[in-house]
């Protein structure tokens, strides 16, 4: 495959950041700009694995209304977090791992929200997409966080060719330019989620359609 060249890519990119505003922005980059703590984008992150947007924006709101640091889930049973947080995919679970991700924030981490990826994925339920999420966006450090969408569309323009999240944040990591490390998530994730849909994308609508390669786009409006 002959790859989209990283010019091509950064062009699409400045286009694609000129429409970012008319789009919702993803609620975890909502709570950021919002002026959340390192704690809440984790959580907000948490809660938004496997759940739309404004499913997971409900139960940030409600849990947020209730505890936003640490201590303050530690005030919470288990009961009370899931009946604050439902109907997020996997609630019960997301329920226990707040609680386990609090009291180790706490004990082992002196109440601080460790800032580097590798202490991150030691937390329960914290992946790679959530610990550079935190990085990014709680800390403004160096990092590329790929969901569903960053993975869906790095492939179908052509820029990268992996069969993995994981491996789509490695690549980019190679070839993406460091100025648009933080921003590549946000941008692709309300593009994804309003433009570019995993199946028949709004092509005729995207402004970028000029460049895109259309890889394993089967139908399209």
């Amino acid at each position: 495959m002959k790859f989209t060249t990283t010019e091509t890519l950064v062009r699409m990119l400045e286009i694609l950041r000129g429409e970012y505003p008319k789009w919702h922005a993803p609620i975890v980059t909502f709570v950021a700009v919002s002026h959340g703590s390192p704690f809440e984008v984790l959580v907000s992150t948490v809660l938004s694995l496997r759940t739309k947007d404004d499913c997971t924006r409900g139960a940030v709101e409600r849990l947020f209304a209730k505890a936003r640091t640490p201590e303050g889930i530690l005030t919470l049973s288990e009961m009370e977090i899931e009946k604050l947080i439902y109907p997020v995919g996997f609630y019960k679970t997301k329920a226990r791992n707040l609680l386990s991700i609090s009291s180790l924030i706490l004990t082992k981490h002196g109440g601080q929200v460790p800032d580097d990826i590798d202490t991150l994925l030691e937390l329960p339920g914290v992946g790679r997409k959530t610990a550079n999420l935190v990085v990014t966006l709680g800390f403004g450090k160096p990092g590329i966080c790929v969901d569903t969408h960053v993975h869906r569309i790095s492939n179908r323009w052509g820029y990268v060719e992996t069969k993995t999240p994981e491996e789509t944040e490695f690549a980019l990591r190679k070839k993406l330019p460091a100025e648009w490390w933080i921003p590549y998530n946000d941008i692709l994730v309300a593009f994804g989620q309003t433009i570019c849909h995993p199946t028949s994308p709004w092509c005729s609508k995207c402004p970028v359609s000029m460049d895109c390669r259309r890889i394993g786009v089967a139908r399209s409006r």
